[in-house]
């Protein structure tokens, strides 16, 4: 079990962040300043410190040079708003491992640490990560993210075009993985307010006792531990966007706090009261089925309607099989350029299991799976066995996909068998969308072959 330290003076973001990493199996302190942090550091050997930039006695930097003077390397990863990511930057430079602004999405905090403990055990002490990562723009999610081509995926983007530039409140719905996120983004990036922030809410994460907090802030001294004011996301989003994701998973009583605010667009600071006026757009996600949470007296069906003014749903993996391909093409190049490798590409036993796995966890489960693979493959392909995902069986709903990739991945594979050479060519065709220049590439035969074939089976009705 790793051990972290979390070195934080925001009480609420600290026991959020604590909440998070305690669920996926860390073992966690937190330290509201330097001083207590060096303590704890002298105290208790730790395999990561999340720090803040700026603390009541010292700045995270100086952790840090602290940290080096008695010649321990452990991962640190700085946590800062937006105006401080030039000292950010200038932190990494000293040696942190990388940075990640506030407000942030609990899965790409993970994903920071999974990389940092990772790179720590396989460096063991090098500086050269730190150095590479300073020379580098922190990639938006959006630059993080390669749109399909697929009829899924361009109604997808169409719909996000379409409400982008307008206020209304989106409900984002899909499964895990899906990229709900990455459309959040994207929605705002398209609106009138692509100049403002964007706040990212996990409502899953955060604890019951904490939620009104989160979204409306609190003056110093409302409630125990209240040691400073605390601006709410709702008002530090300043006439941006606010992302609640998974939004079912907020408690009853959240929910009336939320839609009345929404509804009046006035909130009040826990402990305060003078009124705050907000100005926001609000873009949900959920994976939940809201409509049967509602039926159940979970969730309050004034707010659905509230947050729903357009809906737009996420496709899984299994639905666009025909971008796949760009995926995987896209996650290669994304973990050599990471992991400083030269894989060139996937053996044709790879590519077909890619192809033939159902992907529960979508495109994350895609994404995790090869950057994985690149780490462990010793030559310059990366082989099923790498891939370490089950072989399945052709299932009903997987043969088109089958079969292309059998053609497209296989030897050079001509039309003899009779019994088969139709569907392969229905599956060809349908692939690429009915041209022929292309399906008789992918078949491996001549347009004139192709034609005869579509002409002896009946195919050009």
């Amino acid at each position: 079990m790793n051990s972290i330290l979390i070195v934080e003076d925001d009480i609420t973001f600290s026991l959020m962040i604590k909440t998070v990493l305690i669920k996926k199996g860390y073992k966690v302190d937190t330290a509201s300043n330097i001083l207590n942090a060096k303590k704890a550091i002298k105290e208790h050997h730790y395999d990561l410190i999340l720090s803040d930039m700026r603390l009541p006695d010292q700045q995270g930097e100086d952790l840090l040079k602290w940290m080096h003077s008695i010649n321990l390397n452990t991962p640190f990863i700085i946590m800062t708003s937006y105006a401080d990511v030039q000292s950010a930057v200038r932190v990494i430079k000293l040696g942190a491992f990388d940075y990640i602004t506030k407000p942030f999405h609990p899965e790409d905090l993970l994903g920071k640490m999974d990389e940092a403990l990772s790179t720590s055990l396989s460096t063991k002490g090098s500086a050269k990560p730190n150095q590479e990562r300073c020379e580098s723009k922190p990639l938006e999610p959006s630059e993080n993210y390669i749109q399909g081509n697929s009829p899924a995926s361009d109604q997808l983007y169409q719909h996000v075009d379409l409400v982008g530039p307008t206020n209304l409140s989106v409900l984002i719905e899909g499964s895990s993985g899906t990229g709900k996120e990455h459309i959040a983004h994207l929605i705002h990036k398209k609106s009138k307010r692509a100049d403002k922030p964007f706040i990212a809410i996990d409502c899953g994460a955060i604890p019951k006792e904490l939620a009104a907090s989160e979204f409306f802030g609190h003056i110093k001294g409302a409630f125990t531990g209240a040691v400073t004011d605390k601006v709410g996301a709702l008002v530090e989003a300043k006439g941006g966007t606010v992302f609640l994701d998974e939004i079912g998973n907020l408690n009853y009583n959240t929910q009336i706090q939320l839609l009345r605010a929404l509804q009046e667009r006035v909130i009040t600071p826990i402990g305060s009261n003078s009124e705050v006026n907000i100005d926001i757009r609000i873009i949900a996600a959920t994976n939940e089925n809201l409509p049967k949470a509602i039926e159940a007296g979970a969730f309050r069906e004034d707010l659905y309607h509230r947050i729903n003014e357009f809906s737009i749903r996420v496709p899984d993996l299994r639905e666009r099989t025909e971008d796949i391909p760009l995926f995987m093409d896209f996650f290669l190049a994304e973990s050599n350029k990471e992991f400083d490798k030269s894989v060139s590409d996937f053996t044709p036993q790879a590519k077909l299991g890619i192809l033939q796995h159902p992907w529960p966890g979508n495109i994350r489960q895609l994404r995790n799976t090869i950057r994985k693979a690149t780490l462990l493959t010793q030559t310059d392909l990366i082989s099923f066995e790498n891939l370490e995902i089950d072989q399945l069986s052709q299932a009903t709903n997987f043969t088109e996909p089958l079969l292309v990739a059998q053609l497209s991945t296989g030897p050079n594979i001509e039309l003899y068998d009779e019994q088969s050479e139709k569907e392969k060519i229905v599956a060809a065709l349908k692939h690429t969308k009915n041209n022929k220049t292309q399906a008789a590439k992918l078949l491996k035969v001549d347009r004139k072959t192709l034609y005869n074939k579509i002409k002896l089976y009946g195919l050009d009705t």
